[in-house]
């Protein structure tokens, strides 16, 4: 390994470079609205967590309104074992009894969210926590399958998070939300889909999805095959071919309905690679695939 005056003295000129090609960015997104949905293996892996925390205060900073939202399943299944209940699922997705919910929504709320809340504040960040059940942010209900107190959103109120965001706060969302009107149970709802319609409530300019695959791959065992952009009219066909497939679906259908609600540009990006959210942001080249 070198040094670090070696390691200076060697890129000297590359971070020049650096710096001129992030500067006209710094300046095209100071004062716009991203949304950036937060889980895969950046969030279990402890340095890129850590990565991605320095990402979104430095985004922050320079005048990025930053909403991070997130999810929790494999925190959810761990306090589940814990506490010796059993995990059930219907075509995949997870039965959510009242039980359950409680657990759910103590992990995502009580703890993940202040975790994630208390690592920006550490690195200079101004956040606050936020769930979907404070100023009725997320309004949801039942789904149509039987799957207990799993919702799907109805209506989001960013009222509170407008306010947050123009006093340079970053707010930090888990999506446990509340019943519609005379409704008070609290729902479990997709982080995905519900970063997806906060985004086009706050008329986001970019919906950022951090992921733990590189993006839309013609040749899934290939990371060389990445598809760099898609435009919306394109899905359907990459849909029929089978290049997208899987558990790529409901992330390509979050970006659509970004999409369709008015957000210019949604993105899926490799939450495995360090700083990924900066090189999206920052660098001419980019990452991961862009769907407009």
């Amino acid at each position: 390994m070198t040094n670090d005056s070696e390691n200076v003295n060697l890129t000297t000129e590359q971070w020049s470079n650096v710096l001129v090609e992030a500067l006209p960015y710094f300046k095209n997104w100071c004062g716009k609205v991203v949304v950036v949905k937060y889980g895969g293996n950046a969030m279990l892996n402890e340095e890129l967590k850590q990565a991605v925390m320095e990402d979104i205060v430095l985004l922050s900073t320079i005048g990025i309104k930053v909403v991070l939202v997130h999810g929790g399943g494999p925190e959810i299944n761990h306090m589940l074992e814990r506490v010796g209940k059993e995990s059930k699922f219907v075509d995949g997705l997870r039965y959510t009894d009242a039980e359950t919910m409680e657990i759910v929504q103590m992990v995502l709320t009580g703890k993940l969210n202040k975790d994630i809340v208390g690592i920006l504040l550490q690195k200079g960040g101004k956040a606050v926590g936020l769930s979907g059940v404070d100023s009725g942010l997320i309004r949801a209900k039942k789904t149509d399958k039987d799957l207990g107190f799993v919702g799907e959103v109805t209506d989001i109120n960013p009222e509170i998070v407008t306010s947050l965001l123009d006093k340079g706060f970053i707010p930090v969302i888990s999506t446990v939300a509340l019943g519609e009107q005379g409704d008070s149970a609290r729902y479990n709802i997709n982080a995905d889909t519900a970063a997806a319609k906060i985004a086009v409530a706050l008329k986001a300019e970019k919906f950022v999805q951090l992921t733990n695959v590189p993006g839309v791959l013609r040749n899934i065992d290939d990371p060389s095959t990445l598809i760099k952009r898609i435009e919306k009219t394109a899905l359907g066909s990459l849909k029929a071919t089978g290049i997208i497939a899987g558990g790529m679906i409901p992330k390509i259908d979050c970006c659509l309905t970004a999409l369709e609600g008015g957000v210019p540009r949604t993105h899926i990006i490799d939450g495995r690679v360090p700083h990924s959210l900066l090189i999206e942001m920052f660098s001419d080249r980019g990452i991961g695939t862009m769907i407009y």
